[in-house]
């Protein structure tokens, strides 16, 4: 993990382990909160407490925690925006970070120390604008997996990976995270490992099996699981996903679009929508991106729904070679 835990409070620290075995989150859900959880600390450290070295959190009493207010923090939500110039979704984060913290501490889930009230019971959560999600139509997609040259050296494992994003709307972290081991190609099945390290499993349609098919074929010997490797055959970073899928935005000229992996994953979503007729409840089931009480509802959802549903890309025809 690459949170630095020589900087942490024991409450700090024991909550960081709940988030981590208890709650099962993902080490990025769990680093981001941290990240938000220290700042608030240095703040207090500074503006409430009045101790000097605010970069140093470890001495901040759990007593200053106790004591905290919800007009302290909604002083501190006006330094964040003021001072910081965070936006409503950065300010939005922090919150959840707060929350998830002191519901927490309020709870007794914390066993070496306790609130007895959640003083942020009351506090909302910003709303922020919604603005319209940035997605390729059908004509740039299709240019997009043309954009990929036949002559490079990794032709089918970029192919593949601009496949499954536009096809399967599955999020970076899932994409560099596939193992061989994960793909059934019999059954046409792919098995992905999502937020809160849920695990879920997906159909795949013909284009993408096709497609797997060619990059595990041209795919170097090496003992290494991960289904897409770097040029040293080891398993491909996501930040090497991201300049791969940048490069071939920028070839076909939509650089000042603003799309990323992310807005491939809105890509295939849009498609599925808007040419396969698609019920946003299989939608949803397929990008996995549902809170628990919307998972129970689609319990009576059929792997037919599923398999129908992305069956209707209409990129699902675009093969390797």
């Amino acid at each position: 993990m690459a949170t630095n835990m020589k900087d942490c409070p024991d409450y700090l620290r024991e909550y960081i382990f709940y988030m981590r075995v208890i709650k099962n989150r993902s080490e990025k859900t769990i680093e981001s909160y941290y990240i938000d959880l220290r700042l608030f600390l240095r703040y207090v450290k500074e503006n409430i407490l009045g101790m000097d070295n605010p970069d140093i959190i470890a001495d901040v009493p759990f007593s200053a925690v106790e004591k905290i207010t919800l007009a302290d923090i909604y002083e501190y939500l006006n330094f964040s925006a003021e001072e910081l110039k965070n936006n409503d979704k950065t300010r939005a984060r922090k919150i959840s970070a707060l929350k998830s913290f002191y519901k927490a501490a309020s709870s007794g889930k914390l066993s070496s120390f306790s609130l007895a009230k959640n003083p942020l019971l009351n506090l909302d959560v910003p709303s922020p604008k919604r603005a319209q999600p940035k997605y390729m139509n059908l004509d740039e997609g299709r240019r997009l997996l043309s954009s990929v040259s036949r002559e490079d050296d990794f032709y089918e494992r970029d192919f593949c990976m601009l496949m499954l994003f536009l096809n399967c709307g599955m999020r970076l972290s899932e994409l560099v995270g596939i193992n061989l081991n994960d793909i059934d190609l019999n059954d046409r099945t792919l098995r992905l490992l999502g937020k809160g390290n849920k695990e879920r499993t997906i159909h795949i349609n013909g284009g993408c099996a096709e497609a797997i098919a060619a990059c595990i074929a041209a795919r170097p010997e090496t003992d290494e699981q991960a289904l897409f490797l770097s040029k040293r055959k080891t398993r491909i970073t996501g930040r090497r996903v991201e300049q791969i899928v940048t490069a071939a935005i920028d070839r076909i000229g939509l650089s000042g679009r603003g799309l990323s992996t992310h807005k491939l994953r809105h890509t295939a979503a849009t498609l599925m929508y808007q040419y396969g007729n698609v019920d946003p409840m299989v939608l949803k089931e397929i990008l996995g991106h549902a809170n628990v009480s919307t998972t129970e509802i689609y319990t009576h959802l059929t792997n037919e729904n599923v398999r129908d549903a992305l069956d209707s890309n209409p990129l699902a025809d675009v093969m390797p070679g």
